[in-house]
């Protein structure tokens, strides 16, 4: 849980990393995309394709996709696309909960067209979500290709999505990958959030995690936001949180535009920067130093007073304690000034 949700009246955390169901904003792509998924799985198209950049919610629209199929829809999510055909076909039978698989590659196959006919005749859709394709190998797509033949004169029996980045359109136009690529019967993909589309986004989340005050951000933080982020909601979302424990460390409730330039530097170098008083109400903080630390500022201090009250009387005299001492006293005086550097 967020550290700063009771400072700023929240009641969740808004801008989490994982993907939650509940927090998804649809802008006219999305629902297109989600429409477009849903009647594909439906009406039982075979093989449906959705890609989009890293970040734009793909997974986040997966969980609201199986949210809106009904009971007699059966899914199996796979996110691991480094597995080998053998290791996606075992998770498949898991994840429909098939107690006696068979022990050999063929005896599983069986089984699993045994369980997809069944469901079928009982009016029933089975659906297999592949998520991150682009990392399948063409050999695994290809084997994955074969489970399509798992069907009737007249409907598909299996209905697959192919999940994943924009090179996963590239990999199916692979020569040994047309086979794959005619049968696709839907292709959708997501776009980045536009402009205005961002801050709304923002702002639906804050109100979705409960704020009270929709103007923690100030206009001028938000247009810096869009501009970095590019529309991409993952970007957005970790900017933000970077954004709201600033403000938060400060117990400031605004966040304007300096802030989110301090959160961008903390984004890209992995640390919090040494920054700037942005005005006269902040307090400058002493730093806290050990009896040893605040004798040798006290030395420092002597050496200076004593170095003025020689010039008063001589000033050659100081030339031959400076000439004799350099070293010492450029060291001492090094030394106090990084203690005191904040």
């Amino acid at each position: 849980m967020a550290i700063y949700l009771s400072f700023f009246g929240l009641e969740k955390d808004p801008f989490g990393v994982t993907p939650d169901p509940e927090f998804l904003y649809l802008t006219g792509g999305h629902r297109e995309a989600l429409a477009q998924l849903t009647y594909a799985v439906q009406e039982q198209k075979g093989f449906i394709l959705l890609t989009a950049e890293v970040g734009t919610g793909k997974t986040t629209l997966l969980h609201a996709l199986r949210s809106q199929l009904d009971s007699n829809t059966a899914v199996a999510y796979v996110s691991n696309s480094m597995l080998p055909f053998s290791g996606i076909l075992e998770y498949m039978l898991e994840e429909f909960e098939i107690n006696k698989p068979g022990e050999t590659h063929a005896q599983r196959l069986v089984t699993l067209q045994n369980f997809l006919v069944e469901r079928h005749r009982a009016g029933q859709n089975t659906v297999l979500i592949l998520d991150e394709a682009q990392n399948l190998y063409p050999q695994t797509l290809e084997q994955i290709r074969l489970l399509s033949n798992f069907e009737t004169t007249k409907e598909k029996i299996l209905q697959i999505l192919l999940v994943g980045q924009p090179e996963l359109r590239v990999n199916l136009d692979r020569p040994e990958l047309r086979q794959l690529n005619q049968r696709i019967g839907l292709r959708c993909s997501l776009p980045a959030l536009s402009p205005g589309g961002t801050r709304n986004y923002i702002r639906s989340r804050l109100r979705i995690a409960g704020a009270s005050d929709p103007q923690i951000f100030t206009d001028r933080a938000l247009a810096r936001i869009t501009d970095y982020a590019s529309g991409i909601p993952r970007i957005i979302n970790t900017l933000c949180d970077h954004c709201l424990v600033i403000a938060y460390a400060d117990q400031t409730r605004r966040i304007d535009r300096e802030m989110v330039d301090e959160a961008i530097a903390h984004f890209e170098a992995g640390r919090r920067p040494r920054r700037r008083i942005r005005s006269s109400h902040r307090r400058m903080r002493s730093p806290r130093l050990t009896a040893l630390q605040w004798g040798l500022v006290g030395v420092t201090a002597a050496i200076i007073a004593a170095a003025i009250g020689l010039a008063a009387l001589d000033p050659n005299l100081v030339l031959q304690v400076y000439d004799t001492s350099t070293t010492s006293l450029s060291s001492i005086a090094r030394s106090a000034m990084d203690l005191l550097r904040p």
